[in-house]
C-alpha cells in the first residue's frame, strides 16, 4: 500500500497557498492609503511575511508575489504589478530564509521581518526613483513604506507565535479527512 502522506501534504500546501494568495490580495486592498509617489500603503505585509514563515522561501515568494501583484492590478496600479511581484516575493523569501537560520521565537521573527521589510522599502524606492523616473522625489514614499513594514512585522509576529505554539502549521498541512484515511490516504 502506497503512503500518501507526502501527497496529502503537497495538496494541502497548494490549497492553503491559494487561500493565502487571496488573503494577501484582500488584505492589501482592504486598507489603502495613497502615497506621494502614486502607490499606496496597505495592510498586506503581515500576510506577506507569514507566507515566508509558513511556506518557506520558495513557495512563500510565489504566494506573496502573486497575492500582492494581483492586488495592485485589481486596484488599478497595473504599472506596479511586475515590480510588486518581485519585491513582495523577495520580502517573503528573505524573511522565510532568514528565519530558518535563526532561533525560533519572537526575536527570530522580528529580525527576519526587518530584513524582509528593509528589502521592500529599498525595492520600492529603486522602482519609483529609477524605473518610474521620479528620482529623489521617491524619498517621500520611504516613511509610509517603513510604517507599513513595521505594522506587518508586528502583526505577523503576533500571529505566528500562537500558530507555532499549537503546531497549527503541521496540523493544517497534514490535515486528512476521515474519509481519506478510510480510502488508504487518498
Amino acid at each position: 500500500m502506497k503512503n500518501n502522506t507526502t501527497n496529502t501534504w503537497n495538496i494541502n500546501k497548494i490549497v492553503f497557498g491559494a487561500l493565502f494568495i487571496a488573503l494577501i490580495c484582500a488584505s492589501t486592498m482592504s486598507i489603502r492609503i495613497p502615497s506621494p509617489t502614486g502607490g499606496y500603503v496597505n495592510a498586506g505585509d503581515c500576510f506577506v511575511l507569514l507566507s515566508g514563515f509558513l511556506f518557506g522561501p520558495q513557495f512563500g515568494f510565489l504566494i506573496a508575489g502573486l497575492g500582492s501583484a494581483m492586488a495592485d492590478i485589481l486596484a488599478g496600479y497595473v504599472v506596479y504589478g511586475p515590480a510588486t511581484f518581485i519585491i513582495k516575493g523577495l520580502t517573503a523569501a528573505i524573511a522565510g530564509l532568514l528565519y530558518k537560520k535563526l532561533q525560533p521565537g519572537a526575536i527570530g521573527y522580528i529580525i527576519s521581518g526587518i530584513a524582509g521589510e528593509f528589502e521592500m522599502v529599498i525595492g520600492y524606492f529603486f522602482f519609483t526613483s529609477v524605473i518610474l523616473g521620479q528620482g529623489l522625489g521617491s524619498l517621500a514614499s520611504i516613511p509610509g513604506d517603513t510604517l507599513q513594514g513595521i505594522f506587518g512585522i508586528v502583526v505577523a509576529t503576533y500571529l505566528i507565535i500562537p500558530i507555532n505554539k499549537y503546531n497549527l502549521r503541521e496540523k493544517i498541512f497534514s490535515y486528512r479527512t476521515k474519509k481519506s484515511e478510510e480510502n488508504g490516504g487518498c
